[in-house]
């Protein structure tokens, strides 16, 4: 393991003007890098075979069409090689169960892209409740988080004249009622945090310029954001409103119609869940109630109105243990389904509020395949659909009703079709043991062999999000399929065994989760699995981040780096788009104790013209405004700069994601298997 580098600050950094996004210095620089490392990599036959087998499994006509409820009609959104921005569309519930529904189009982004000579990129919409005659259509320009909004109607399918329409934003906005929405958005100086979202909360009523619209809430410049929300339970309706002090933290209050402002009073970093009559609070760390101390990872309910009245009586509806914690819950009209992860596999329970809280299992696949709440519809009764896959299983799509004792079988709706041939491939997960003697779970999926081979490995460990068992027909067909092993490294600072797993990895002990998955590749050699110079690994993001580490600290480890839409440089991540954000993550750079933590792995500042680096593939996105691009294309710059060959690929849209479109998504994926196979395989 190399030992840290020098800080190298902000000042003397001579690839600054790199994070010029769009600047033609920097475009011109990006072009020719691009250019060099597309001559290497797409002229092969391979290439080809693999860009197109991708292509087919992300335009496969047979894909499942996931849909969601609104009202009597089930929405989909849907991307195809005609329709490569995508079709919004609608069907009845009869209507997807004949299996050739009668879809009823709602909008064409593509046309509306060619009408309007714009790179549109589909985001969401919000459906007013409850005569769902409305929309808040949000449209990205290249896959960005920035998003334009525009109200649509929903029976004309026509956009509202002088609706409700914002400029590009990262805005926050929803349904009050048929006049009226919450709205935080750009409005110049002021209206922003420090992260770029939304600072100022206005209730906003039609026809009135947004910036004269009521203000109803104010958050701190150093917050993250402010945030409003309308419940339209029938019968219980109300406001909240409040603020994110960091990304781990929430301030939330109750908004009285007389403008009055009622704190929940949970801890700070608690996740709440306000549903008719009941509060219910996930806990991050340990709470003390009566003298209870309630556990990280504990899902309490109250009685809402005793709750806010002092009263902290708890009924405790999940307790964590080593090897089970809750992953998320969702309500129905009449129950509320949990999805609990026991070493990192999903299971669901429905539990029934009453005098006991009655709770039953739902049924679930096979032992290494997930199950996941796809959509539910507390306002339209008890429905409920399930996606059911794993690594070697495609998906099956299912619907459902909970029943008051017990549940009906649900109806299997859609069985996707095989993608890739999983003849002798077998699931297996195994524990390697960290530096700390944490035991620390992954999975491998492959044939197994006599001798070791060619194996992708991938992890996160970041921000409480799991990796859990999944289904993917590129994975499948552009590694599995060849011969390859692939492997999912669950390792700390990500949620697979709940908040405790999370909050191990953060701050200074950031670590860890480095340790836990150079301790996973060496398990994995250790096994006879794989070798060394026969191990690739990618990540994006926070797994990038994860790459850029394991470039600069155990390059030994591994065979190949596939380094994707990544943090880099940990001395101004915080200066840089969304990035003050994640400092609750990482720690404060400018805070000399942090920065001493944070500078023993910040990728950037540890590369080293004296060491020795497998080869390495970074890709971006230009349109990406959450990680700036600045951070893959400085350490480019840097390891260019250090002599060392470094492969690199910058797509112009895809924001975040890496890929707006279907074909860009088969590129990048050919580009990443094509380079892995070229140094591992």
């Amino acid at each position: 393991m190399s030992s840290p580098a020098a800080d190298t600050t902000s000042p003397d950094d001579p690839h600054l003007w790199l994070e010029d996004v769009t600047g033609d210095d920097a475009l011109a620089w990006v072009r020719e890098r691009n250019a060099e490392s597309l001559d290497v990599l797409t002229g092969g036959e391979r290439f080809a075979e693999l860009r197109d087998e991708l292509r087919s499994v992300l335009d496969a006509d047979d894909r499942i069409p996931y849909v969601r409820r609104r009202g009597d009609r089930l929405y989909n959104f849907w991307q195809d090689a005609e329709h490569p921005r995508g079709l919004w569309r609608r069907t009845t519930l009869d209507g997807y169960r004949s299996g050739d529904p009668d879809w009823e189009l709602l909008l064409d982004v593509d046309a509306l892209a060619a009408a309007e000579d714009e790179n549109w990129v589909w985001s969401g919409a919000a459906v007013r409740f409850p005569d769902h005659q409305r929309a808040l259509v949000q449209l990205s320009r290249g896959g960005a988080d920035a998003t334009v909004v525009r109200e649509y109607d929903l029976g004309t399918r026509e956009w509202v004249p002088d609706g409700f329409t914002l400029p590009e934003a990262k805005s926050r906005i929803g349904w009050i009622d048929e006049d009226t929405v919450f709205v935080g958005t750009d409005l110049g100086p002021g209206s922003l945090t420090t992260s770029g979202y939304p600072r100022v909360m206005r209730r906003w009523k039609r026809g009135q310029p947004v910036a004269e619209a009521e203000v109803v809430f104010e958050a701190a410049e150093t917050d993250v954001s402010a945030f409003a929300a309308h419940d339209h339970t029938e019968g219980w309706e109300r406001d909240f409103v409040g603020r994110s002090p960091d990304f781990h933290t929430t301030k939330e209050y109750l908004l009285r119609p007389d403008g009055t402002q009622v704190l929940l009073d949970v801890p700070a970093d608690a996740d709440t869940d306000v549903h008719r009559e009941w509060l219910l609070v996930r806990t991050r760390s340990p709470w003390t109630l009566d003298g209870t101390e309630h556990p990280a990872g504990a899902l309490l309910c109250f009685d809402l109105d005793d709750y806010l009245a002092g009263d902290r009586t708890a009924r405790v509806l999940f307790a964590p243990t080593a090897s089970r914690s809750l992953s998320y819950h969702a309500w129905t009209r009449h129950h509320l389904l949990l999805a609990v992860l026991t070493d990192v596999v999903t299971r669901l329970e429905v539990l029934t509020p009453g005098r006991d809280w009655a709770r039953r299992e739902l049924p679930a696949g096979p032992d290494l395949d997930s199950v996941d709440v796809v959509g539910v519809d507390p306002d339209n009764g008890d429905e409920y659909f399930l996606d059911t896959d794993g690594y070697t299983q495609p998906s099956t799509f299912l619907r459902g009703e909970l029943g008051l004792a017990e549940d009906p079988e649900p109806e299997v709706l859609r069985t996707a079709p095989a993608r890739f041939d999983a003849t002798g491939l077998e699931v297996r997960q195994f524990f390697a043991t960290s530096d700390d003697g944490t035991r620390v779970p992954y999975f491998v999926v492959g044939r197994p062999a006599d001798t070791p081979g060619p194996t992708l490995m991938t992890g996160y460990g970041g921000f409480e999000i799991a990796l859990t068992p999944g289904y993917s027909g590129i994975m499948g067909r552009g590694w599995l399929a060849r011969g390859g092993t692939y492997v999912v490294a669950n390792i700390r600072g990500g949620g697979e065994y709940g908040p405790t797993w999370h909050t191990a990895a953060l701050g200074e002990h950031r670590h860890r989760a480095y340790e836990d998955f150079a301790a996973v590749a060496r398990d994995l050699v250790a096994r006879g699995i794989t070798t060394a110079p026969q191990l690739a690994i990618h990540g994006g993001s926070n797994g990038g981040l994860l790459m850029g580490v394991m470039l600069t600290r155990y390059p030994e480890l591994f065979g190949a780096i596939v380094v994707m839409v990544p943090l880099f440089d940990m001395r101004r991540f915080h200066l840089l788009l969304a990035g003050a954000s994640w400092m609750a993550e990482y720690g404060d750079p400018d805070v000399p104790e942090q920065w001493a933590w944070i500078a023993q792995y910040s990728p950037y500042q540890n590369l080293s013209a004296d060491a020795t680096y497998p080869p390495v593939l970074v890709t971006t996105s230009t349109r990406d405004d959450r990680v700036h691009p600045a951070h893959a294309r400085k350490a480019v710059a840097r390891l260019r700069e250090q002599g060392h060959r470094v492969e690199y690929y910058e797509n112009i849209e895809g924001g975040h994601g890496g890929a707006a479109d279907n074909a860009q998504r088969a590129f990048q994926w050919a580009l990443v298997f094509e380079f892995c196979w070229r140094q591992v395989g």
